[in-house]
């Protein structure tokens, strides 16, 4: 069975969400565990990747520089597209996931650690600079 079928029960339980929402929240996942798993000094001369669990404000914040790394100035408009306004509607999605059986979380993980994590209106803006080159 492919992604899109898996998630098309979910999406039937709560279409609030695409399944691009979806998409890209799983694979902010993997971004925001490949950001995390960086090597870490160990003693003097060795490296080791050290694992970290993604907590639901890693989430938020990997989701947001994977959404302005891929998309630039469109991210705000193309993730409000799918569904995405707020991160609290990351949480949801990964919650709806976590229903399904598709992720899993630590007793520690709460629905509210997605809430107001950053203003997308305020995270998804950036100083573009534009340079021209003088007409002569």
């Amino acid at each position: 069975m492919s992604l899109r079928n898996d998630l098309a029960g979910i999406i039937a339980r709560d279409p609030r969400y695409s399944y691009h929402a979806y998409e890209f929240v799983f694979e902010a996942l993997e971004y925001t565990k490949a950001l995390k798993s960086r090597p870490k000094p160990r003693g003097r001369s060795r490296t080791a990747t050290v694992p970290r669990h993604v907590t639901g404000r890693d989430l938020c914040e990997g989701a947001r520089r994977l959404a302005l790394d891929q998309y630039g100035l469109m991210a705000l408009g193309i993730l409000k597209l799918w569904g995405l306004r707020s991160t609290s509607d990351i949480g949801d999605v990964v919650y709806n996931l976590i229903e399904a059986g598709d992720l899993e979380k630590t007793p520690t993980d709460e629905r509210s650690h997605f809430d107001d994590v950053f203003d997308f209106e305020v995270a998804f803006r950036r100083e573009f600079v534009l340079t021209l080159d003088e007409v002569a």
